[in-house]
């Protein structure tokens, strides 16, 4: 429900030490895991060549750890879910 007052920004760290602040577009489920819709948080007004990344969260350790999609017909699948998503929630604001 906080979705609907506003955007979500996370931190991440690479493997490297960089740090980048992503604005979270949606997350969904699929499969029994969350997957994460995000763009750069500095993205400013270049709303028209957004680019989307998609990340699966899951548990290492005990910690929470956001990974790419390496299987082709997931990152599908979790892409059209993400899609259709978006385009829902557009059509109910509009």
């Amino acid at each position: 429900m906080a979705d609907e007052y506003g955007s979500d920004f996370i931190t991440i760290v690479d493997e490297d030490g960089t740090e980048y602040e992503l604005e979270v577009l949606n997350t969904v489920e699929y499969n029994g895991a969350s997957y994460l819709a995000v763009i750069p948080a500095d993205n400013g007004e270049a709303d028209t060549d957004l680019e989307i990344s998609i990340l699966k969260s899951i548990e290492e350790d005990g910690e929470p750890l956001l990974c790419a999609i390496e299987d082709e017909e997931e990152l599908q699948a979790v892409y059209e879910l993400i899609m259709d998503s978006l385009y829902e929630e557009e059509d109910e604001e509009g």
